[in-house]
């Protein structure tokens, strides 16, 4: 079989599924990872007789898109914020509205932080990125997965930066270890009843643990969280967090209830509210 015939066979078996543009991505990933060629030089290989163990490797990831596993996870790796992540189904797939949140926090910040607190790391990616970007802040970053944290260790190993990782429970947290210029969440946001509106691959393959909240308490995380970090900012910190675009106008009200005198509420590329920033 020819990598022109392995194509099209590829695509006929997923043309139903997914749009066609996405099906040709999905391939084109693959043939990187797999054949070691990018778009521009598959194309020159178009005539390639592909050999049997690299056409079963293909068919085993078509059947895992055919059941809506995230590509990012067949691969085990995603490409984020111009870097490359190791990720799992211990881990969320960083989401581009995260990139725009990470941004908002580099331009917004008139000088580097020395002290910075990821809460829910998940993957690692804002912690590692964050001391890529400032390599003399001393970045902390915890969760509660075991298993994330190990995969978020190993993003900083590969992007040989310095983080320190720790497993907590931010729900049982009665204080922060230190002060903090910078403390960012990603928190669950999603409600129950929202669960319906997630893609396949999202519903059947992220972790659960780090997606939903219970509808009777939405704000559970983000109450908890600014309520330590009300005691735990330094003067002129910051507290910034990725939120449910239904919910914005509500959360800044709590937020401010909890004592923040600025919230800020912004949308993304899309005039959604997806952030939020706070200063005491």
């Amino acid at each position: 079989m020819t990598l022109s015939e392995l194509q099209e066979q590829f695509e006929t078996t997923l043309e139903s599924l997914y749009p066609n543009e996405e099906i040709q991505t999905f391939f084109a990933w693959l043939t990187e990872a797999f054949l070691g060629w990018n778009r521009f030089e598959a194309s020159l290989h178009k005539r390639d007789i592909i050999t049997a163990s690299e056409i079963e490797r293909f068919e085993t990831a078509l059947n895992r898109l055919k059941k809506f596993e995230p590509i990012q996870y067949i691969l085990g790796e995603t490409e984020w914020f111009g870097l490359t992540f190791q990720v799992n189904k211990h881990t969320l797939i960083p989401r581009p509205e995260t990139e725009e949140l990470l941004r908002w926090i580099i331009e917004t910040s008139s000088e580097a932080p020395k002290n910075i607190l990821d809460i829910g790391t998940g993957s690692g990616c804002i912690a590692t990125a964050l001391a890529l970007q400032w390599p003399k802040a001393k970045v902390t970053a915890i969760d509660i997965s075991s298993e994330a944290l190990h995969v978020a260790k190993n993003n900083a190993e590969y992007h040989r930066v310095s983080v320190s990782f720790s497993e907590i429970d931010i729900l049982k947290q009665a204080s922060l270890p230190e002060q903090y210029d910078l403390i960012i969440s990603n928190p669950p946001y999603v409600r129950r009843s929202e669960q319906e509106k997630m893609q396949p691959n999202v519903l059947h393959y992220e972790p659960t643990s780090a997606l939903y909240v219970e509808d009777v308490d939405p704000f559970l995380f983000y109450r908890k969280i600014a309520q330590l970090s009300k005691h735990h900012l330094t003067p002129s910190g910051k507290l910034y967090f990725e939120i449910n675009e239904y919910l914005g106008k509500e959360l800044q009200a709590v937020l401010k209830n909890i004592g923040f005198k600025e919230v800020i509420l912004k949308k993304d590329v899309f005039q959604k509210h997806r952030m939020i920033c706070c200063s005491l």
